[in-house]
């Protein structure tokens, strides 16, 4: 008769050998990380969470009150992201706890699995047994990366001839966009993703870290993109991902009608930056009302992310309609004629140094308050007449500024290229 310790660790290999059992089925019949996720918290009775190494959930069996319980200690931002960065192995919640595994094979990091007990701690046997849930994992996750990159290699390239005008035959396009699940048969702006440059503090990327950063972006915008809409296409273009996000019933006509969409999906990409996630950059088209607009509308996000870039600089999103004279500007492919253009225009403002950038400043106010010294003054926090110096020195400088409608527009254009070719 088996009693006392060795009754209890009887059992608890029983338990292990059960749930291996159970979720190898799972993974036979090929079910998914859900199914795993819900085996895991039936047979050891706790909370399960999988995560991408960033912390955007993949699969999750949580009661609500166990969500809370995450939130209240600080392991779940308000978007929902599992703050990973935080848990490490272990992290106490109150009478009880919570254990991070990494799920990997091959040495590369695949996923995370969270598992909550909020009364009491989590075992040995149970880490044991979660052990054998993450190698489980670990298998379902590589068979579905595999499989995802055909698809994604497939839907890549039928995207970028569409975008690029290689495919001319609707009905080619349409066939193909359905057996994809897309829908392409209705308004929707291009948004194009491009992860940021590495600071000058920062060390240099090695192509493998290039490579992960590239894949995790992809697949946050691939959930958000499918979280907004399941008919929305979203690729990887290996150096940028495109998205083409819908608008709503009815608001193709409004010029700004794709901003809130875009700003949601940006937000919910961002998150609140941690987990490792980089800064990234977005440009986003006009609305494109069809097919043969696609093409354009791609054109118009990648100007729009790469003037975006120049002008405000990493972590911007930029929308192709409010580029204005930026988008002229960034059509001349000779830098080094922008800069003799401003240096022609601007002189001495053109230079480097702290007071050019004071005197800039002033000016561009002036510009937009169409050389209304008072105003310009109260703008500035400037006394009226110390103002009325500054636009003497101004026109001392660069001509009759007030006057000549003609010299205001170039200085105005010279600010703008200054901004852009810097």
């Amino acid at each position: 008769m088996i009693t006392g310790d060795h009754g209890e660790a009887a059992a608890a290999l029983a338990r292990v050998d059960a749930l291996h059992t159970g979720l190898t089925q799972i993974v036979l019949e090929g079910g998914n990380l859900d199914g795993i996720a819900a085996e895991v918290a039936r047979v050891l009775g706790v909370g399960v969470l999988f995560s991408s190494t960033d912390g955007r959930e993949r699969a999750a069996a949580l009661m609500p009150e166990q969500r809370e319980v995450l939130r209240t200690h600080g392991l779940m931002d308000p978007t929902g992201r599992l703050r990973t960065e935080r848990i490490g192995q272990t992290a106490p919640v109150g009478g009880g706890e919570a254990r991070g595994l990494r799920v990997a094979a091959g040495g590369v990091d695949l996923a995370r699995l969270v598992c909550l007990r909020a009364d009491g701690p989590i075992s040995s046997d149970d880490v044991h047994a979660l052990e054998r849930a993450a190698a489980v994992a670990a298998l379902l996750i590589t068979r579905e990366e595999a499989v995802t990159a055909v698809e994604n290699k497939y839907q890549g390239d039928f995207l970028r001839d569409l975008l690029l005008r290689r495919t001319a035959d609707e009905e080619y396009v349409a066939e193909h966009a359905d057996t994809f699940g897309w829908d392409l048969r209705r308004p929707v702006v291009v948004v194009a993703a491009e992860i940021d440059p590495p600071g000058a503090d920062e060390p240099a990327a090695t192509r493998s870290q290039r490579r992960q950063w590239q894949e995790r972006f992809s697949a946050a915008w691939r959930q958000v993109a499918r979280g907004i809409d399941p008919a929305a296409p979203c690729v990887d273009f290996t150096s940028e991902v495109v998205t083409l996000l819908p608008l709503a019933d009815g608001a193709d006509e409004d010029p700004v009608a794709g901003h809130g969409v875009v700003r949601r999906a940006v937000t919910a990409v961002t998150g609140d930056k941690g987990g490792g996630r980089r800064p990234f950059s977005v440009g986003v088209s006009r609305v494109a009302h069809s097919l043969e607009e696609l093409p354009e509308a791609y054109a118009q996000a990648r100007r729009a992310v790469e003037v975006g870039r120049r002008v405000s600089g990493g972590g911007s999103t930029t929308f192709f309609d409010q580029l204005g004279l930026h988008r002229l500007i960034a059509l001349v492919p000779d830098t080094a004629e922008l800069r003799a253009f401003t240096r022609d225009v601007l002189g001495p403002l053109a230079e480097t140094t702290a007071e050019a950038a004071d005197l800039r400043e002033t000016l561009q106010v002036l510009l937009d308050t169409n050389f209304n010294v008072a105003e310009a003054a109260r703008l500035q926090f400037f006394h009226y007449n110390t103002m009325r110096y500054r636009v003497s020195k101004l026109e001392r400088l660069l001509g009759p500024l007030s006057s000549d409608p003609h010299l205001r527009l170039d200085v105005a254009v010279a600010l703008r290229v200054l901004e852009i070719a810097g």
